[in-house]
């Protein structure tokens, strides 16, 4: 489930996102060790939204850049 309070996460770059994505999950493990669960739950919704961004457009980029199409394993002996 995405958090209702993140908004436009396409202005931000990759780099932005992963370090956003780092933060949040030492937030959640610390959040984890209080025993807090509702903000575990916060956390996780909000690490979700950005995630689910970051891998959005790293989808993307590997369809641009059609990798599966350039990976030769034939043996050339």
């Amino acid at each position: 489930m995405k958090h209702p309070f993140i908004n436009n996460l396409e202005e931000k770059s990759l780099e932005e996102l992963q370090k956003t994505i780092s933060d949040l999950t030492l937030r959640l493990s610390q959040a984890a060790r209080m025993r807090h669960p509702t903000l575990i739950n916060q956390i996780q919704m909000a690490l979700e939204s950005y995630k689910y961004e970051y891998n959005k457009r790293m989808d993307d980029i590997y369809k641009k850049q059609n990798l599966e199409n350039k990976i030769n394993i034939t043996n050339n002996k």
